[in-house]
């Protein structure tokens, strides 16, 4: 599975907290399954749901919500509009804690060569690479320290 690294470059890339702090941010994967015909070809789908949690979150949240949703646009632009649930423990007046889920799938093309091996190659996801901004871009969200 390629991306859940993916998105933790890009929002420690992103988010001036997490590119400050990495230990904030940590990924796992709640629950998953493989989508797979084994008819044809040993193609398949990774179907799984991602949790991020970022801890001590001092900033507005809006400046991590804009870059993971920039992330997915590109990602997984198929994501029904309400997919991404969140919840939130408030530690004080200034930083919470996140937990953010959101379902994710990857398609795997398997292929045989001459010699009898295989190899296997992530499909990329239909989206122009112009949709993704510079992470630069947003780090003007985020508050002058």
């Amino acid at each position: 599975m390629r991306k859940p690294a993916e998105l933790r470059e890009w929002l420690l890339a992103s988010v001036r907290d997490l590119k400050n702090n990495p230990e904030k941010l940590q990924i796992f994967i709640d629950a998953g399954n493989l989508q797979a015909r084994l008819q044809d070809s040993l193609h398949f789908e990774y179907q799984y749901t991602l949790n991020l949690i970022v801890t001590d979150f001092a900033a507005d949240t809006d400046y991590l919500m804009v870059p993971l949703l920039a992330w997915v646009k590109v990602e997984q632009p198929e994501m029904e509009p309400d997919a991404i649930q969140f919840e939130a423990d408030i530690i004080d007046h200034k930083k919470i804690d996140l937990s953010i889920t959101l379902p994710l799938t990857e398609r795997v093309l398997v292929t045989q060569n001459e010699g009898g091996n295989y190899t296997t190659t992530h499909a990329p996801e239909p989206v122009p690479e112009w949709n993704l901004p510079d992470p630069e871009a947003l780090q003007e969200l985020n508050p002058n320290d």
